[in-house]
This record gives structure tokens, sequence and C-alpha cells, in this order.
């Protein structure tokens, strides 16, 4: 009996040992923060799902950021949220905490969150990139960045090549030329196919369900109303049970490991919120994001970007073209973002190719005549209207 406890004592030694060595914390535990105040449900809300993300890690230390509670977690005092705000950004710029849980908390432009969802059908975890902040006022210059974002807060949650998708929403086949053109220049994306039939790289709601992308690109509003709905769709919307809330702040230069909730998170989103926040610190989501972004940048990111709003600009000034005599249109063209749909016939009817815009079962198509099927594609490549 006593060998055997000797045996397991050693074993644990080492086990201890090797988790120091993978993590770099040699007995020291993560500390990461929850404010208190702000919720719909209350104080007790945060305390309970803090007390139950700390009472399942030993290896990290929850703290709270509020008014005097009966609890046992210790609490760094603030009595107004605009005083916790203030609390939580000295412990973090100190480094006294590694990572804080927070509601309405406001970022500057360019930072935006990833949040992280478990999905209905395979219950495999997906995260959205982003849920709220603002990457960019431009929507596909932001829909590009919260693609890198994403990528940054599943590196640092452990997923050392996370499979990307991008949500078919407005902008997405935009975002799409332009990650390839991301990729083509060095820089590394290992994007999935959707599991519909026809596949590619832009994800349909079935991918959604399934969770089949790793990181989920979308535009913040829709991510956001995305996670409200992953999170509540089983309590009717006021209580949010599932998922890890809206996650970190990731932006260029960011460098507060701030992760967002919402005011009708519940205890187990807090919970797994503090999780995440801890995660992430432990997988150093500061120097990744840095590290991501040189390498962005090496791929010649803001020439791509710059490019993505030039030719939206340059789009309005484009010539009254003349409208080609009316043939009959069975052939089409998919792949083409909705926002440059009529851009793209117009381009066609410069060429003195007649085409009709349409939406098919996948989106956008072009339709122009079987004849004319293969010159119109190659307009449309040499364009930029799609890929080929």
């Amino acid at each position: 009996m006593e060998n055997n406890n000797v045996k397991n004592m050693i074993g644990k030694v080492f086990n201890d040992i090797a988790d120091a060595l993978e993590t770099g914390n040699f007995g020291q535990k993560i500390r990461v923060a929850v404010t208190m105040l702000g919720s719909e449900h209350g104080v007790e809300n945060i305390i309970k799902g803090a007390e139950i993300a700390q009472n399942r890690d030993s290896s990290i230390e929850v703290v709270l950021i509020g008014p005097k509670a009966d609890t046992s977690l210790k609490i760094y005092e603030a009595n107004t949220e605009d005083e916790q705000y203030k609390v939580m950004e000295e412990l973090l710029d100190s480094g006294e905490i590694k990572g804080c849980v927070t509601l309405h908390y406001n970022f500057p432009v360019g930072v935006s969150t990833v949040g992280r969802v478990v999905t209905p059908a395979t219950g495999k975890e997906m995260f959205i990139a982003t849920t709220t902040g603002t990457s960019s006022p431009h929507r596909v210059e932001a829909m590009v960045k919260n693609g890198i974002h994403g990528i940054i807060a599943a590196k640092s949650a452990g997923i050392n090549n996370p499979k990307v998708g991008i949500l078919n929403v407005d902008g997405a086949r935009q975002v799409e030329r332009a990650l390839l053109k991301l990729r083509d220049n060095g820089y590394d994306i290992d994007f999935t196919e959707s599991i519909r039939a026809d596949g590619g790289f832009v994800m349909r709601g079935n991918d959604l369900l399934g969770g089949v992308p790793d990181v989920m690109i979308t535009d913040s509003l829709t991510g956001n109303l995305l996670m409200k709905i992953f999170s509540s769709y089983t309590t009717g919307g006021s209580y949010e049970a599932f998922g890890y809330g809206y996650g970190p702040g990731v932006g260029d230069g960011y460098s507060r490991n701030v992760l967002i909730i919402s005011r009708a998170s519940g205890v187990p989103v807090i919970a797994n919120a503090l999780a995440y926040a801890a995660q992430v610190a432990s997988g150093n989501i500061i120097e990744v994001s840095k590290d991501e972004f040189n390498k962005a940048k090496k791929a010649k990111l803001e020439d791509i970007l710059n490019a993505t709003k030039e030719k939206k600009a340059s789009s309005k000034d484009e010539e009254e073209v003349a409208m080609p005599s009316k043939e009959v249109v069975t052939g089409q063209i998919s792949g083409i973002d909705i926002l440059e749909l009529e851009d793209a016939v117009t381009a066609l009817w410069k060429n003195n190719i007649y085409a009709e815009s349409g939406m098919g079962c996948t989106g956008p198509i072009v339709m122009v005549n079987e004849s004319k099927l293969s010159e119109a594609t190659s307009v449309l490549i040499k364009e930029g209207y799609v890929t080929q």
C-alpha cells in the first residue's frame, strides 16, 4: 500500500514537471479575473460562474473585480462599472492578472473579439471571427482582418493549424480572393471545404451547424448574432447557457487580454469564458498576435487590403455602359460576391457579352448565353470578380 502511494506521488511529480515544461508555468497559477457589475442576472451569477471555473481547474487562480461579496475568491474592490474597468486595466497592464472577462467593454477600432461556441450538430467547438468590436470601417477589409484574428485566437487556444472557412455573407467572395492572395504571398492559411456537394471555402448554414471549420470568418454584426443564437437557442434568448462567450479582443498592436461576455451570459458561459481567458493567456495570445501580423504584413497584407478598398471606390465612378443585344441566358457563372454582382454584369457588357444577374441555390450568379460561357468566365477572372 505504501509503495503504491510513493509510486503515485512520483508519477504526479513527473506529470507536473511535464505540464510545466509544456506550458512554461513552473508552479505558477495563471491568474484571471472577471468583473462583477453589469450582468442582467446579478452579481451572484458572476460569482457562481467564477467559483465553478476555479473549482474545476486548479492550474488557474480566479479573482473578482467589484463590490465586496460573500465568496472565498479574492476581490479587487470596485463599486461602479467605470471603476471596475479602471481596476481591470491597471491589473492587466501591471501583469498582476493575465486576462480578464468583462461585459460591455469598448475596444478601439481595429480590435475585435473571437467568440467560441459548441455546435449543436456534432458538439464540435468552433471559433467565430468576429463577434464584437470593429476590425475596420470597411466591410471586406474588416473580414480579412477577422480571419487573422480568428487564427490568432485558435492558435493561442492550442490549435496549431486551424481550418478556416468564410461564412456566405455579403463580401465573402472578395474576402476569399484577398485571403487567397495572402496565402499565395506566403501567409499560411489552411482552408476547409464545405460539407455541401459543391464544396468550396465559402461556408453555408449546414457548415455552421456542423462546426466544419475551426475558424468561421464573418462580419462582427453577423458574428454577434450567431453567438447569441448558439448560446441561447434552448433558453429563449434571455439566458446564454452554452459556449465560451464573445472571446478575446484581438488587433494589430493590441496588448490586453480582455474577453467579452454578454449581460445575458449565464453561469456556464462565465465559467467557460474564464477557462478561455486562462487558455489563451497560457498560449501567449499577445505574442501570437504579433507573430501572425508580422507574417501577414510580410505577405503584403496592407497592399491587399488597400486593393479591396480601391476597387470598391472605383466601381462608383464607372462610365455608363450600353447593354448589348439580349440573348437567351442559360449558362451560369457562380462564385461572385453579392456586393460586386452588378459590377460583374457591367464588365461583361463592356466586352459586348450580354449578361444578367441572378441568385442560384449557392448564392449570386451571372447568367450568359451558353456559347459565351467560357469567354465570359475568362473576362470575370481577368477583372477579378471570380477566382480560377
